[in-house]
């Protein structure tokens, strides 16, 4: 996404960012535990349990503060970014050093504002951390502005999963959430990235994030957004730095009506033998998506795919723009698009043998809002599943 386009979305929504809380905000919440029977179930849709079963580790940021921050396996550190600060002499290699403070207006209104919180994960090297991570970044105060720093470094060898769920709290819907996310995977190193938003009806959300990944190093991103929310902005990157570096993402999205969803993803092939895959999968039932992807092949050999597919269900919008920039002679990459109606004759086919036109359609969107390939835990597929189950109640 270009500075200029940034700038017309961000001078749309200037008197309602002024309006947004950037000071001081105590929840009350101390630790996960004591967190409402509401706000239980607003994490668990987005991914987080609170009983942190079958985890390595869990961060919970509410509002402007910290606070909980637990690791279950020694091989895996979990700090506080602003603990990680004082801890590692600023972290000089890795803070704001993917993502560059004068991107946007957003980079530098994240930087110029006090920083709230935000989480530092590291996986030691050489260490298989078998529970994925959880992280939580969440918002009960009306009108907050949550501004956040994370860094993810996997060293050479390692290999972790993050769930990141962000979500607004149970009847709470006005907010602001600036999230600035760093990753680093070492040599021979993989990093999967789940995150799921479930944010409130007048959110404004603009993550920007940037990965860059070495030798043999390996990073999957999964993204899921299946309720409503005022506008997300997000077009996370990732370099490929090192020979037979891969990066694929995933995305699910579901824009009701009044949603604005702005979100693509890029991947620079910039070594040799380097792969990159996008995958969306996008449902408008009354909101409008762009749904962008740009792959740059800058090296050979280096093979990169883009696909993108959408569903208009009702009125809305979606507009895919895909890219495929080869800088070299003999790169290889290749993009499909398609955006439309569910096919009639599918409905017809699964209405013979047996099924009403209601469940027709509802099994077809089942389908195509498939979050198998993410390779997630079967507790946490289950969870996305049965969101998008109750969606359809929205969605027809």
């Amino acid at each position: 996404m270009s500075e200029v386009d940034t700038k017309k979305n961000l001078s749309a929504h200037e008197s309602d960012i002024s309006r947004f809380d950037f000071a001081g905000q105590d929840s009350g919440i101390t630790d996960i535990r004591s967190l409402s029977p509401e706000d239980k179930e607003r994490l668990l849709m987005s991914g987080v349990d609170v009983d942190q079963a079958g985890r390595s580790g869990t961060y919970l940021q509410v509002d402007h503060q910290s606070v909980h921050c637990d690791v279950c396996d020694p091989n895996v550190e979990i700090l506080d970014i602003n603990k990680a600060l004082e801890k590692y002499d600023g972290l000089p290699d890795y803070f704001w050093k993917a993502v560059h403070k004068e991107q946007d207006d957003f980079t530098r209104l994240a930087s110029d504002q006090r920083l709230h919180g935000g989480y530092f994960i590291r996986a030691k090297a050489g260490m298989k951390i078998a529970e994925p991570v959880q992280s939580c970044l969440f918002i009960k105060g009306e009108a907050v502005a949550q501004n956040v720093h994370n860094i993810i470094l996997v060293e050479e060898g390692a290999e972790l999963h993050v769930i990141t769920g962000c979500a607004t709290a149970h009847g709470q819907q006005s907010a602001l959430h600036l999230g600035i996310s760093e990753f680093f995977i070492k040599k021979g190193g993989t990093l999967t990235f789940t995150m799921i938003h479930n944010w409130g009806e007048k959110v404004m959300v603009r993550p920007r994030t940037v990965g860059v990944v070495e030798e043999d190093g390996s990073f999957q991103n999964n993204y899921v957004l299946l309720k409503p929310v005022e506008s997300v902005q997000s077009y996370p990157s990732i370099y490929l730095n090192g020979p037979r570096a891969v990066a694929r993402f995933n995305s699910v999205i579901v824009a009701p009506q009044g949603s604005l969803v702005d979100t693509g993803n890029r991947i620079y092939l910039n070594a040799p033998q380097t792969r990159g895959e996008i995958i969306s999968r996008t449902i408008t039932t009354g909101g409008k998506i762009i749904a962008r992807g740009h792959i740059i092949g800058n090296t050979v050999p280096a093979k990169g795919h883009l696909e993108c597919k959408g569903l208009i269900l009702g009125n809305g919008v979606i507009h895919a723009i895909p890219e495929l920039e080869g800088t070299v002679s003999g790169v290889e990459l290749s993009h499909e698009a398609a955006v439309g109606k569910i096919a009639q004759e599918e409905i017809e086919y699964l209405m013979a043998r047996g099924l009403d036109e209601e469940e027709a359609t509802s099994t077809i969107v089942r389908g195509f809002l498939n979050v198998e390939i993410m390779g997630l835990p079967a507790k946490l597929q289950e969870s996305i599943e049965k969101t998008i189950q109750e969606s359809e109640k929205d969605m027809f």
